[in-house]
């Protein structure tokens, strides 16, 4: 099968597509065919030589974590699947490929309406947004701040925030307020001044901050939240721990993905697809997303 692989560790241009082995679903497991995967920022990270917790990445490596596809073959004791299958997943590593293999537990269906595309990226940032909107307590009443609030993560974030209860204060690009008012965010541009354009947007206060991009959104929330157990960040991991904050990460699960399905499903949940790349151009995805401004996802679609 043809696989994006990182041969060496580097920037976009050390990535191939090359021909390897075509996985086995193994016990527990099934195997999908790939129609779309999802390209996040960690994908770029594990390109350039990092490694998720406990596990040692070493090259050569397939990135990515996210995928959507058809089921076609079942590893012995697999259960709830059968080939055929329309589904959408999630693992680590290796679903920038024709082919993935996967623990059963780790799929659920795909909508027949979905496009494939959103289905494909749904997963990694659908579930980032939630776990840190659940662990910051987020719910009915509170005004939430989401830094990035334009991006993969961002973009689901906000409307999570919208359907349990919450008001949204968005930061991103001005080139991005319209479509985060489309949202039912209020928009606040990035960059300095960004405390007192939240304050006159939000004289009642904000109550969380979910930061999605970094470049000092921690130093700006802890002046705008006063309790620091619910100002949270996805990527600034160092500035959390100097400020006092939370570093958020947590496992996925099927049950969490099959709650974001449900509200797609209920018409809750806009997925926005910023670009599609064949395998070939898997570079050109990775500096698409590098630049930063990508409103919703890039997807590959083998």
């Amino acid at each position: 099968m043809k696989a994006v692989t990182v041969p060496a560790f580097g920037g976009p241009e050390v990535l191939r597509t090359t021909e390897v082995p075509t996985p086995t679903a193994g016990p527990g497991e099934v195997r999908v065919r790939v129609y779309a995967a999802g390209v996040q920022p960690v994908d770029l990270a594990v390109r350039g030589g990092w490694s998720p917790p406990g596990v040692r990445v070493e090259p050569p490596v397939i990135p990515g974590n996210e995928f959507a596809g058809v089921v076609d073959q079942l590893g012995p004791g697999s259960r709830g699947w059968a080939v055929g299958d329309e589904v959408l997943g999630f693992r680590l590593l290796r679903a920038h490929a024709e082919y993935v293999t996967v623990d059963a537990a780790q799929l659920v269906a795909k909508p027949a309406g979905m496009p494939w595309e959103q289905a494909g990226s749904l997963s990694a940032s659908g579930q980032t947004a939630h776990i840190g909107l659940t662990a910051l307590k987020v719910g009915p009443g509170d005004t939430v701040l989401v830094h990035g609030a334009s991006g993969g993560v961002g973009t689901v974030a906000v409307q999570l925030a919208r359907a349990w209860g919450a008001t949204v204060i968005g930061a991103a690009s001005e080139r991005n307020h319209a479509y985060l008012r489309e949202l039912g965010a209020v928009p606040a541009p990035y960059g300095e001044g960004l405390v007192e354009r939240v304050r006159a947007v939000a004289p009642q206060g904000v109550d969380a901050a979910f930061d999605a991009a970094g470049r000092g959104a921690l130093e700006a929330s802890v002046e705008l939240v006063a309790d620091r157990d619910r100002i949270g960040t996805i990527v600034d991991y160092p500035a959390a721990e100097r400020l006092g904050v939370r570093g958020l990460r947590a496992e996925r699960t099927a049950a969490r993905l099959g709650e974001l399905v449900a509200l797609w499903e209920d018409g809750g949940l806009r997925l926005e697809i910023a670009d599609t790349f064949p395998l070939e151009r898997a570079a050109d995805a990775h500096r698409l997303v590098g630049d930063g401004h990508v409103r919703g996802k890039v997807v590959l679609a083998p």
